[in-house]
């Protein structure tokens, strides 16, 4: 099976509601998202050979995701109704969970899987919260069919 992934960066900030660490509270990464596509064929792919255009995944994924995510404030709607203050920020995106690097991923995938073309299956994600450490989601399934709330 052929895939082919394309990267992309984005700046945002979270908090995790009831971590009894240091990402308890309000900061900041800079994430590295890897979108991986493949096609539902293994055949010789017709002209112009490709799976997708790598322009097309691009603009799919910065209108999907990077334009609501980038410099955005991430909090779950715990998160805010302990921290009454936090509502007056600008560019606050609200989790039903808390935006953790697992639970963003998982957002990310049920977002792209509704918006890629049919013959376009999301194969998998990796989700890069520091240089070191990341978050991953593959695709089990034959097609894009899945669910996940978040």
């Amino acid at each position: 099976m052929i895939s082919v992934t394309n990267i992309f960066r984005f700046e945002a900030a979270h908090a995790i509601y009831g971590y009894q660490g240091t990402c308890a509270g309000v900061h900041g990464h800079s994430y590295e998202l890897h979108v991986t596509v493949r096609s539902a064929a293994n055949v010789l792919l017709d002209a112009p050979g490709f799976i997708i255009d790598f322009k097309e995944l691009k603009a799919i994924v910065s209108e999907a995701i990077i334009g609501k995510l980038d410099h955005s404030l991430l909090l779950s709607r715990r998160y805010l109704e302990m921290h009454g203050e936090t509502r007056a920020l600008n560019n606050i995106v609200v989790f039903e969970a808390e935006p953790s690097a697992e639970n963003l991923i998982l957002y990310i995938s049920k977002k792209l899987v509704a918006e890629f073309p049919q013959h376009i299956l999301l194969s998998g994600l990796k989700l890069f919260e520091t240089k070191d450490s990341y978050a991953e989601w593959k695709n089990e399934y034959t097609g894009n069919k899945f669910s996940c709330s978040l």
